[in-house]
């Protein structure tokens, strides 16, 4: 059975100062987690305070929100890899919808970072969602088909071990609309099955899918009850670490129950 992932995108959210007071308060919250794993991607500049907050606390994991594919050299303003690890980093976003439209990342560039996370002992979450302009043209299978390829291109089953997918139609990011369960499963079985076609047949009944978009405290236990959906990708709700130990709660509870 795959361990369920719930991980929160602070994205440009919280100073190092106010990432400490959050850690120590969700730490209060969840003295212990059991059953599920728990990560966060702090902004780059609350890594290091993060990880201190967090003491080693093996209940949670740390991870970044974006690298870059070169190890070194002259690229402003970008965190490479082995800056990630030493950090103590363990996964780290690649191709979030939000860096494909506000900073052009492309298909190709999310293929170089996933090779380049996996490289420097990394795991990637691979992030693949359609537009609402997209869905209402019935292209949503194209799309997600074309960005788990070209994403995974030289990804050899050895690698896909490490990898997870989440799923984020970009419609419900920060809008409050989130996916259907039902709509979200269909994705996740496409994903499934693509992935088996790319190699990872022996690996991907272990292959971990999430869902991202507005996800709450209020719809977690949905989704969660379908076993297609092994976690999920918070944005806006894991800001307040009581909303996100609410959310976490109600993730260890939940129960596959339910078919598509």
């Amino acid at each position: 059975m795959r361990t369920r992932f719930i991980v929160g995108n602070w994205k440009m959210n919280k100073t190092a100062t106010e990432a400490v007071a959050f850690v120590h308060r969700l730490k209060q919250e969840l003295p212990s987690v059991e059953g599920i794993q728990v990560g966060f991607t702090p902004p780059f500049t609350a890594l290091h305070a993060t990880r201190d907050a967090l003491a080693s606390n093996p209940a949670f994991l740390l991870g970044a929100q974006n690298l870059h594919w070169e190890e070194k050299g002259a690229f402003t303003g970008e965190v490479s890899g082995p800056m990630l690890k030493d950090l103590g980093c363990e996964f780290v976003l690649v191709g979030h919808s939000e860096r494909r439209q506000h900073f052009g990342d492309q298909d190709t560039w999310t293929n170089r970072k996933v090779l380049a996370a996996l490289r420097h002992g990394l795991r990637p979450i691979l992030c693949v969602g359609e537009t609402l302009q997209e869905r209402d043209s019935e292209h949503t299978d194209a799309v997600i088909e074309r960005q788990l390829r070209a994403g995974l291109v030289g990804v050899d089953d050895q690698g896909l071990a490490a990898v997870t997918i989440a799923y984020e139609p970009v419609w419900a990011i920060g809008t409050g609309r989130a996916a259907t369960p039902q709509q979200a499963v269909l994705v996740h079985r496409m994903i499934r099955r693509i992935i088996g076609e790319l190699g990872g047949a022996d690996r991907v009944q272990q292959l971990r899918i999430l869902y991202g978009g507005s996800v709450t405290p209020q719809n977690i236990a949905d989704f969660l009850s379908f076993e297609e959906i092994d976690g999920a990708l918070v944005g806006g709700a894991c800001l307040d670490p009581l909303s996100f130990a609410t959310l976490v709660r109600v993730a260890i509870r939940a129960t596959p129950t339910r078919t598509a």
